[in-house]
């Protein structure tokens, strides 16, 4: 019983000193040094513009005029989920759809019709995957260098800009490769439509 009174005292003496460091020092540390050396990316990484928001560079926007760049497909849902006001909540998820079922070949099929009667410029061309198959997190903000100049002549047409000006914004907005070896070059959708719109600039 001695024992025990003296091991409770010391056990709750380390619980609050791992809990010090571990639960705030470190927590501190990290988020201290990412503000500093991050600040963009350690605060979600929001495109802001004159003080506005457009949005996060990490999550994908649904655009489907002509004049604006399309992005992956979106599985949105706005009725699982309330706010504590009883506002709708946006939720996004993938299909879950098996690529060997009928119901996805019919989807994709829908949506490659989509892009040809959106795109007739591109009538020979192969519809680059990314743009008639969602991701994982249902909220891809990127997609391919290929799936973006499929959409080039539409978007110049629409939007009254040559097909050059519309390849000068979406090679501002795409990132290469990691280390130049690992991945996939990437295209931001959000941030070509904000260049396309004269919001966001060099």
């Amino acid at each position: 019983m001695n024992e025990l009174k003296g091991v409770l005292p010391r056990a709750m003496t380390l619980f609050l000193i791992f809990t010090f460091i571990c639960g705030f020092l470190y927590t501190a540390v990290v988020t201290g040094t990412a503000g500093l050396l991050f600040p963009e990316k350690a605060n979600g990484s929001i495109i802001r513009v004159d003080g506005k928001k457009y949005g996060c560079g990490l999550l994908g926007q649904q655009y489907t005029d002509d004049a604006h760049m399309w992005g992956r497909i979106m599985n949105l849902d706005v009725s699982t989920y309330q706010d504590e006001n009883g506002n709708p909540l946006l939720y996004a998820v993938p299909s879950n759809l098996s690529p060997a079922s009928e119901e996805y070949e019919t989807l994709v099929a829908e949506r490659v019709e989509k892009l040809r009667a959106a795109d007739p410029d591109m009538d020979e061309a192969e519809v680059p995957v990314d743009l008639v198959t969602c991701s994982g997190s249902g909220l891809d903000p990127h997609i391919s260098p290929a799936a973006a100049e499929y959409q080039v002549a539409r978007i110049a047409k629409a939007g009254g800009k040559t097909e050059d000006e519309v390849r000068a914004i979406i090679k501002k907005c795409t990132d290469g490769k990691f280390l130049g070896i690992f991945g996939e070059e990437t295209v931001n959708v959000l941030e070509v439509n904000l260049m396309l719109d004269g919001i966001l600039d060099d």
